[in-house]
């Protein structure tokens, strides 16, 4: 796991001699994410620098260290991330008479490019990755991106000057690189907390989108390809179901999962896991621990407030399987402390707040492990998400009443503060107590407003229903993807919010807030539901395999069941959040009352005041519970401090 930075001066305004010094410049913002080294090459002919930051993970020599050449001097290579079938590759390669220097997997991926062409290259591998492929006889740069999305790669082009890299922070390093504030991506930002592909929060900077290739020729003109794209998987899948009996397609999947899980273990340093107890990560972990011969190393983060906190069962679950547990309970002295951070290692703004959990989880690993394996994805393509479930039962039920009744419901049942909601729900027996049923009351209040089924999945995915009234001067682009409308044959509402989370809320908020917090303190983190035979497999399942008796994740829990007992990892589904709402009107109301303030808000002229203010106020009342998008206005705001400030 690493972080590459480069450019190409398409006007060569840049002198040779000091091409490898900027690109190396561009690279070390990037030191968190490469420890172990820095690496920089130049092409003084073509106006192209590579800068590299490495993590050593595989072959720890500097025989792997990057940018890298290929044997034949045509290529060169900056990459971040892994292939984990890159030994049955090389055997193929050096079957054709390819010869390897190194054991490393980037060499690989570079000789692979070589003989297959990039597209080629990335259709054969399995794994996570971006890179950036320069060849100096044709003089085109390829960009590549692994296909969910589980590696960034961001790439602009501004007045002939193409900046490219793995987080935007190290086109700073660049002398002509101006910063701009992209309005409508700021809009964008407020409907989901993150700003979604293929936009970025600068104008003229983009996202690649997960399985796509963009080719730049001398003459600044580009294309983009697509090599793998979810919507083929999908539309395929449901028009050829699995004909599977259960215990064919339960065997097919724990050999896949064992395959995946086996595969990122894969490694010359040692490796770990995070384990919050629930279906996704303990799955995982399992199927680690039966490929060992020693204790896996586990990791969980637990909280003193019980609606949030799963350590307990982790710890079950650890006990069971007999892993070597580790567990770091948060206090909000510990967030208070995270949060002036979060802006220098997210780049963009960021407003999930469960990436504060995740930076201390992998700060709590990273002091025993440097790879450590993780159970983000499995509700995305195993449909586990609760809004998938009783956001489909709503509509299946209230969708037939006319809007005006539904509108009268949601009046009542907002009138109950979130605080009233929650007491009453803890008047039900303890192993049957739902959690956060204030939250999930005024989110219930919201469906009931919706104009039909796709307006549902917009409603549950957004946290300011307007956000061009909150952003001065910004208007929201229109994505058919962003709003649940995207027009799949056969499609039911589940299916339909699977395919949205997995081409937006997948990459753009669950993989980023990975990425950058693992990444912050020099972790790699893997993630083995994501394998894309994995997905592939699980989108040609019929729905009865997913979701069966008002439970999602069916199939997956069936080989779960095998390493771990129903009882330990049953349960209401709590995700990996962090008490903000509570923390908000405690110990960080100064720190946000400061951030909020009308006359500032007025005086930077990005924010209405007016929206903003109106939802603090009503928040700390208890009238109503505005934690995420006033997370949101925070986060930007902080974001703003640490970049604009520049």
């Amino acid at each position: 796991m690493c972080g590459f930075a480069g450019f190409w001066d398409l006007k060569r305004r840049t002198p040779g001699h000091r091409l490898t010094k900027l690109a190396g410049r561009m690279a070390e913002p990037l030191a968190h994410r490469g420890p172990d080294a820095l690496g920089a090459w130049a092409d003084e002919a073509a106006g192209v620098g590579l800068g590299h930051r490495r993590l050593a993970v595989i072959d720890l020599s500097k025989a792997a260290h990057q940018p890298m050449v290929s044997a034949s001097g045509r290529l060169v290579l900056a990459y971040n991330g892994e292939v984990y079938n890159f030994r049955e590759i090389r055997a193929e390669l050096q079957a054709q008479g390819r010869h390897f220097r190194s054991e490393s997997d980037t060499e690989v991926v570079l000789e692979a490019c070589e003989v297959w062409g990039a597209e080629g290259a990335a259709r054969r591998f399995v794994g996570m990755f971006a890179f950036a492929l320069w060849d100096r006889s044709g003089r085109h740069l390829y960009l590549v991106r692994d296909r969910l999305g589980i590696k960034p790669l961001y790439w602009g082009l501004q007045d002939g000057l193409l900046l490219f890299g793995s987080q935007p922070k190290s086109f700073f390093g660049h002398p002509l690189w101006r910063a701009e504030v992209d309005r409508d991506a700021l809009a964008a930002y407020f409907r989901f907390n993150y700003v979604p592909t293929p936009l970025s929060i600068y104008k003229g900077v983009r996202k690649l989108a997960p399985g796509r290739i963009v080719t730049v020729s001398a003459d600044g003109s580009t294309e983009e390809t697509c090599y793998w794209d979810i919507s083929d998987v999908v539309r395929r899948s449901l028009a050829e179901r699995t004909q599977m009996s259960v215990r064919d397609a339960r065997a097919r999947l724990e050999d896949l999962l064992a395959d995946a899980a086996g595969r990122r273990m894969i490694a010359d340093v040692p490796v770990g896991a995070f384990l919050s107890g629930g279906v996704d990560s303990s799955a995982v972990v399992a199927l680690m621990q039966a490929q060992s011969d020693r204790p896996v190393q586990s990791f969980s983060i637990g909280f003193h407030e019980s609606d949030y906190d799963e350590a307990a069962h982790a710890k079950a679950v650890a006990a069971h399987l007999g892993t070597d547990h580790h567990e770091l309970y948060l206090r909000s002295e510990d967030a208070l402390a995270i949060i002036p951070t979060i802006a220098d290692w997210c780049d963009e703004p960021f407003a999930d707040s469960s990436a504060i959990p995740t930076f201390l989880v992998s700060r709590l690993a990273r002091g025993r492990v440097t790879v450590a394996l993780t159970g983000d994805g499995g509700d995305e393509v195993f449909a586990g998400y609760n809004r998938y479930l009783w956001g489909s039962a709503v509509w299946r039920h209230v969708g037939r009443f006319p809007r005006s009744l539904r509108r009268l419901a949601a009046t009542v049942i907002a009138s109950v503060p979130p605080g009233g909601w929650d007491r009453l729900a803890a008047l039900a027996p303890p192993r049957r107590r739902p959690v956060q049923v204030g939250d999930k009351a005024q989110k219930l209040a919201d469906l009931l407003c919706a104009t039909d089924a796709g307006d549902v999945y917009r409603r549950l995915v957004s946290l300011w229903n307007d956000p061009d009234e909150v952003v001065v001067g910004g208007a929201e682009p229109r994505d058919d993807r962003w709003g649940g409308q995207t027009a799949i044959p056969g499609a039911d509402l589940i299916q339909r919010m699977q395919y949205s989370d997995t081409v937006s809320a997948l990459p753009d908020d669950m993989l980023t807030k990975v990425d950058r917090a693992s990444m912050a303190v020099g972790l790699e983190v893997r993630v083995p539901l994501l394998d894309h035979r994995i997905v592939e497999f699980a989108w040609a399942l019929p729905t009865d395999m997913k979701v069966r008796d008002g439970t999602g994740k069916w199939l997956l829990r069936q080989v779960l069941y095998r390493y771990v007992p129903k009882e330990l990892v049953e349960r209401p589904k709590m995700g990996f959040g962090v008490p903000i709402d509570a923390w908000l009107r405690g110990p960080l109301r100064e720190w946000a009352e400061g951030l909020l303030s009308p006359s500032r808000l007025r005086a930077e002229g990005y924010l209405n005041p007016a929206p903003v203010r109106r939802r603090w106020e009503e928040h700390l009342s208890g009238r109503r519970n505005w934690q995420h998008s006033l997370w949101g206005v925070l986060m930007f705001q902080t974001w703003k401090e640490r970049w604009l400030g520049r």
